[in-house]
């Protein structure tokens, strides 16, 4: 029997992780993969195909948004354990959405070859705390007497990567620089409404996955900016021509200004687009 010797490579391993269908075990296998990543186990990068869809298990049963159960921040713990159920949804998808973008792109010619390996050390990074993020909520609602798949969720942020499958741009203009940083917006409003609901634990997780997300937001700008320049395009023009392009509905303000600009993610790309 022949043996195969080939040493694991990064993109691939990556797929693999995109088709594993529990949630836990998915995000146990990003946060070791980012391990290998940084500390050297793999070093090859590769060149792999991403799947159309990531794989998933068959709870949370996917229903249209009207269907997912509300999200009430108070002392009830079900309107609670609602919300954190479809926080950790959000960051699944997110998991799958850094890994998808690394695969997808990485040696697409989409990059100066120069910039592949940073590019790939942001997105393992991405990932990583996703993950980390997902393990957090998920914990979190055992606590609580629940767990992820036990309430429904909906499809919505994959759809919104699908349409963007076929461009490095659009995908960083709808994910990072319009999904991501929405989440800026939100979550210190929510972590308010929790420490006054006194689940002290709950707010603290959104504290950690707001922090991170303010550099998620920032690689996402960092690497749509390079790319428009490099392509000749105003970013903050064209970043509005991708979002009336490929984002359903509108850019809804107020905005996080602090956090948007931690991440430097410029008030003039979004408040053009913004309704009240």
């Amino acid at each position: 029997m022949t043996v195969d010797r080939t040493p694991p490579n990064l993109l691939d391993e990556a797929v693999a992780i995109l088709q594993t269908p529990d949630a836990s075990e998915k995000a146990a296998l990003s946060r070791c993969l980012a391990k290998k990543w940084r500390d050297g186990t793999i070093v090859a990068l590769g060149c792999a195909r991403a799947p159309n869809r990531p794989a998933r298990s068959s709870a949370p049963v996917l229903s249209a948004p009207r269907d997912v159960p509300r999200r009430r921040i108070n002392k009830n713990v079900v309107g609670r354990t609602a919300l954190l159920h479809a926080l950790a949804h959000i960051e699944l998808n997110a998991i799958d959405l850094a890994w998808d973008i690394l695969v997808r792109f990485a040696v697409s010619g989409a990059l100066a070859p120069k910039l592949v390996r940073d590019f790939a050390d942001d997105w393992v990074l991405v990932a990583d705390e996703e993950a980390k993020h997902f393990l957090l909520l998920n914990e979190r609602l055992n606590e609580l007497g629940s767990y992820y798949g036990a309430l429904n969720a909906h499809d919505g942020l994959w759809e919104a990567a699908a349409k963007t499958a076929h461009d490095l741009c659009a995908r960083l203009a709808i994910v990072p620089l319009v999904l991501e940083a929405r989440g800026l917006d939100v979550t210190p409003p929510m972590i308010e409404k929790l420490n006054k609901a006194e689940d002290i634990e709950s707010a603290a997780i959104l504290d950690v996955i707001h922090r991170d997300e303010i550099t998620h937001v920032a690689i996402g700008h960092k690497w749509f900016e390079w790319v428009c320049l490099h392509n000749g395009q105003d970013p903050a023009q064209y970043f509005q021509t991708l979002v009336r392009q490929y984002y359903k509905g509108s850019l809804k303000a107020p905005f996080n200004r602090t956090s948007r600009d931690l991440a430097g993610f410029p008030a003039n790309y979004y408040e053009p687009l913004a309704v009240s």
